[in-house]
């Protein structure tokens, strides 16, 4: 966000910072209720941004890129309630469409806030915020697996675990499942053809105003086959990009 022209990068800092904020009250270790009650005061708060009242400092500099990149109120509520499919433990071998629409509420939701701030419009935008996404949280949920299974979490969708015969719905039993690795291995197919509708998404588009998309697409994508390179037996083993390359695959998109 740092190589964004100033006014872009102010707006993308306070839409994290609002990220940030919600998603610390569903990771939390407060009660559901308590969660709840978080989540319905930045309701509350969005609805007085909206209204040209914001009392929160990070409402207060969200108010500006609101007015000058249109922000939708719709996307902000989004993200909350993909925050509130956390924080009320839903997320435990959703269905695959509960997984998309949770994909799209807590990634392709600050995907659209985000394209509307690099300048990127029309229908092929909501496109590729979508579909960059499902394909960035995807990657994120089988990064994550060990984390989210200590968080009482299985985001696994239960299609994949009865496919290949994982009946139980406990996180820590289904990630010692010997047939786990093939539901990791249909579900990273899964996260490879939306990286894929991504990437059609981005032909079109002003390489420009694209080349942050681009890069974090490029970044994730590397790390999906690096977690499948890894495999499916070692989740204690973790995956990350070493800044190296995260700087090369920068110079070669155009970031510098």
């Amino acid at each position: 966000m740092r190589l964004l022209p100033r006014t872009k990068r102010e707006a993308m800092f306070a839409v994290y910072a609002y990220c940030r904020a919600v998603d610390d009250i569903a990771d939390g270790d407060a009660a559901p209720e308590v969660k709840l009650a978080g989540l319905t005061a930045w309701r509350e708060e969005i609805d007085q941004l909206f209204q040209g009242r914001p009392h929160h400092p990070i409402t207060r500099a969200l108010r500006r890129p609101v007015e000058t990149y249109g922000l939708a109120k719709e996307d902000f509520l989004a993200l909350l309630d993909g925050m509130e499919m956390d924080a009320t433990n839903r997320m435990v071998a959703p269905s695959l469409a509960e997984l998309e629409l949770y994909c799209d509420r807590v990634a392709g939701a600050v995907g659209l806030l985000s394209v509307r701030i690099f300048g990127v419009s029309g229908p092929a935008a909501r496109t590729l915020a979508l579909t960059l996404g499902r394909a960035l949280q995807l990657t994120n949920l089988l990064r994550d697996l060990l984390e989210d299974a200590e968080l009482g979490r299985l985001y696994l969708p239960r299609e994949l675990l009865e496919a290949h015969g994982i009946e139980t719905r406990d996180p820590a039993a289904v990630l010692r499942h010997p047939a786990l690795a093939a539901v990791c291995g249909d579900l990273a197919e899964v996260a490879g053809e939306r990286f894929a509708d991504a990437r059609a998404a981005l032909r079109d588009r002003p390489r420009r105003a694209v080349r942050p998309a681009l890069v974090m697409m490029n970044v994730y994508r590397r790390m999906l086959d690096r977690l499948v390179r890894r495999g499916w037996d070692r989740l204690d083993q973790p995956v990350r990009l070493h800044a190296a390359e995260k700087f090369w695959l920068a110079l070669r998109y155009g970031i510098f």
